[in-house]
């Protein structure tokens, strides 16, 4: 139950290549996309179970009906857990069993290619060094950037600002592109972008779990204090000028749950 069928990553880029689309499509379902995954996921359907795409895509679908699938099913049923527990848990819950399928997938292809105990720990190397989903949509893989921000004396030492446009407009390095130095000071500039990159480079994007890159549009969700690429939420830098409160998708779709 793949949408690509036909492709078969040989070697141990392209496996990793693929399990990080895979990953983020699952993480989009789990964060930015949650309100329409959770109505996907009707407990009065049959086993669902949740596949990502190495196109970076999520579908809540039935499981393949071939024996054996082609690819390792993921975990069956999400849907019937889903109003049995809190809407928090459930997500939890699906994140742990993706973080399964995802290890599966990429180590099928491992096996089904032969590769040698050297290809299958840097394989394994390249894909402990990003946090998994469940760490990503419980906040966990957060914690030790909000230690390191408060020791750095970031936003969460500073009076909060009322309004959004500020974080925009002022220099700060999350947000804007640095400007380009005069070249006498090349030195002096890339300095301080090495010393930035050492200092935010843990924190993650909640939608997409990538680490933080000096030269992207950031922002920061005043609710859950999340931090996202602009592009993986939509927001542009002139549209942040006009936002006095910024709420993330996850956020902006909360609501009780029964």
């Amino acid at each position: 139950m793949d949408a690509a069928g036909q492709y078969n990553p040989r070697t141990v880029e392209e496996v990793f290549r693929d399990f990080k689309g895979r990953r983020i499509g699952m993480i989009k379902a789990l964060t930015t996309d949650v309100e329409e995954f959770y109505q996907q996921c009707d407990p009065e359907k049959e086993n669902l179970c949740l596949y990502g795409f190495p196109t970076e895509q999520w579908e809540v679908n039935l499981p393949a009906e071939e024996v054996p699938p082609e690819l390792p099913e993921p975990a069956l049923g999400i849907n019937f857990a889903r109003d049995g527990m809190q809407e928090k848990d459930w997500l939890s819950l699906v994140a742990v069993h993706s973080d399964a399928w995802l290890l599966a997938v990429a180590f099928y292809f491992g096996a089904r290619f032969g590769f040698e105990k050297n290809d299958r720990k840097r394989l394994f190397s390249m894909i402990n060094d990003l946090p998994t989903i469940f760490e990503v949509v419980s906040g966990a893989a957060k914690k030790p950037v909000k230690e390191k921000t408060a020791a750095s004396n970031l936003s969460s030492t500073k009076p909060k600002p009322s309004p959004k446009v500020q974080r925009v407009a002022e220099p700060q390095p999350k947000f804007t592109k640095p400007l380009p130095a005069p070249k006498d000071d090349d030195d002096e500039e890339e300095g301080s972008l090495d010393e930035e990159e050492d200092e935010h480079g843990d924190t993650l994007c909640g939608a997409c779990g990538e680490n933080y890159a000096s030269d992207e549009f950031w922002i920061c969700c005043d609710i859950c204090e999340k931090w996202f690429h602009g592009k993986c939420v939509k927001i542009t830098p002139a549209r942040a000028e006009h936002i006095k409160q910024y709420k993330c998708p996850a956020c902006s779709n909360k609501r009780a749950r029964p």
